[in-house]
């Protein structure tokens, strides 16, 4: 096997006995013993595949996001992109895997500086990484802006002049400027309605396709983990409870606490589907 076979043949992330602890701080609290908010998770994710972490809040979904993009750093484990050990790197060494992972977040008016034009806000990752002229940065904003269904006119538009939608469109733009290989989707759906749910879906959809992305979704979204899915992983406590291939693990669930997550699933499509039903009559 040829050495870029053998790279393209490895998963793309390996996530290996991740935990992360922290420390109650307060008057009372100083003393006590740490909490665990991730406990020994490990999964693989291959290249150009949607992975679904699912889970209650509080589960440790976002944390985990959070560990993966290197936001925050684990307390053991190693996160492994193809074969290197990312969590072993410092400084200009990370550069490479922080163009490679994105983190899309829940709230993209939190993420993006109200002062910026929607240009800046798209090509600010170029700044930070000293790639091209300003010229050529600015070039490529407008033309993301276009791949993502923003028009070129609105370049200079604020991002509290965009609707929801729109700024979730802003946001992947600007997580697609440094040519990722993974993004992360920490419930970057959530908030809007379901056409603009629709349409970003058909938009996230076409652009794993042309780009070659591999997607993690972080959600407790199960009719959105039913449709985008390849795996789904139910995080508890914590801890990955249940992982496997979307469609086996969305027919039968081994656990009792991913049984409860489906279950409400199936309870509220059987509503909403009785309503629609309704509703043509």
């Amino acid at each position: 096997m040829t050495t870029a076979s053998h790279k393209e043949a490895l998963p793309l992330l390996a996530v290996r006995g991740v935990t992360q602890e922290f420390r109650k701080t307060g008057l009372f609290s100083a003393s006590a013993s740490p909490v665990r908010a991730l406990d020994d998770i490990s999964f693989i994710l291959h290249r150009q595949t949607t992975l679904a972490i699912i889970g209650e809040s509080g589960a440790g979904k976002s944390s985990l996001a959070r560990c993966i993009a290197l936001l925050e750093k684990p307390t053991a484990g190693e996160i492994l992109f193809g074969e290197q050990n990312v969590l072993a790197l410092n400084g200009r060494e990370l550069l490479p895997f922080q163009r490679a992972v994105q983190l899309v977040f829940q709230d993209p008016t939190s993420s993006l500086n109200p002062r910026f034009t929607a240009a800046e806000l798209v090509s600010e990752p170029l700044v930070v990484q000293g790639e091209g002229t300003a010229a050529q940065r600015h070039q490529k904003a407008l033309e993301l802006m276009h791949q993502v269904g923003l028009p070129a006119k609105w370049s200079n538009k604020r991002p509290l002049e965009f609707s929801g939608g729109q700024r979730q469109r802003l946001a992947i733009a600007r997580a697609l400027s440094l040519n990722p290989r993974l993004i992360i989707f920490d419930e970057a759906l959530s908030s809007l309605d379901i056409d603009n749910q629709e349409l970003i879906l058909q938009l996230l959809a076409n652009l794993q396709r042309e780009r070659s992305l591999t997607y993690i979704h972080i959600t407790h979204d199960l009719n959105l983990v039913s449709r985008v899915a390849d795996e789904i992983a139910v995080i508890h406590q914590g801890r990955i409870v249940e992982h496997g291939a979307a469609p086996a693990l969305l027919e039968h669930q081994e656990t009792a606490y991913a049984r409860e997550l489906f279950f409400g699933r199936s309870t509220l499509s059987a509503i909403l589907d009785a309503r629609f039903a309704e509703a043509q009559r």
